[in-house]
This record gives structure tokens, C-alpha cells and sequence, in this order.
């Protein structure tokens, strides 16, 4: 059985492969339907469906460049149930820090919130 922090670094990894083949789409399932998203410039983004056109949108920019966010850290809360994933995201000549919480939801983690600051 693979360890929650490798399943939830495995799980990021996979999120960075997707937005660099800009395929936004194929995001939704990493997303709680409800999920909520800070931009870097302090924008709220509601909901997988939001976060998913997001997405989309960035990618039929001409010149885009791949998010990639790599992590430093994962906690897990005491049940096993939840975790913290911070780390540093890079993308579209910017760069910053980025907090995720995942949710184990029916044994798949799966991102409940994210919050990132663009530092540079």
C-alpha cells in the first residue's frame, strides 16, 4: 500500500503532467466538486467546474507556460483523513508558494482547497 505523502506527491506530479499537455479537462477529478482555489493575485475561483474552465482558459493563451508546483512538505492530520501540501509553484514567469489541502475521499486523495502567492 503506497504511504498518503507518496500518494498525494504522486498525485501532484500527475496534476503537473496535465497542465503542461494543457489538458484541463482531464483535472476535474483531482477537484472536490466544491473546491476552492486562491490565485496568486488573491482571485477566488468556486468549485471544480470554475477551476477546470480556469484552466482551459490559461491554456488557449498564445505563450503560456506550464504551472508546476513542487512540493516541500505534506502532513498528515492525525486520522489519516487530510492533508497540508506546501511547497513553491513556478509558471507563466512567475513564481511563489502554494498551500494545498487534500481530502481522502472513498481512498483517493483529492485537492478540497489551494491557496497561492505569487512572490516573483
Amino acid at each position: 500500500m503506497t504511504a498518503p505523502e507518496d500518494a498525494i506527491r504522486a498525485r501532484r506530479r500527475l496534476t503537473n503532467k496535465l497542465i503542461a499537455a494543457r489538458e484541463a479537462a482531464r483535472l476535474k477529478p483531482f477537484f472536490l466538486p466544491d473546491a476552492k482555489l486562491i490565485t496568486g493575485d488573491g482571485g477566488l475561483i468556486l468549485g471544480a467546474e470554475a477551476i477546470v474552465e480556469a484552466f482551459a482558459a490559461q491554456f488557449r493563451e498564445p505563450g503560456f507556460v506550464a504551472y508546476v508546483r513542487t512540493p516541500d512538505a505534506v502532513e498528515l492530520d492525525g486520522a489519516g483523513h487530510r492533508a497540508a501540501e506546501t511547497g513553491r509553484w513556478t509558471g507563466n514567469g512567475m513564481s511563489g508558494a502554494y498551500m494545498a489541502a487534500w481530502r481522502r475521499v472513498t481512498g483517493q486523495w483529492v485537492i478540497e482547497s489551494e491557496l497561492f502567492v505569487t512572490l516573483a
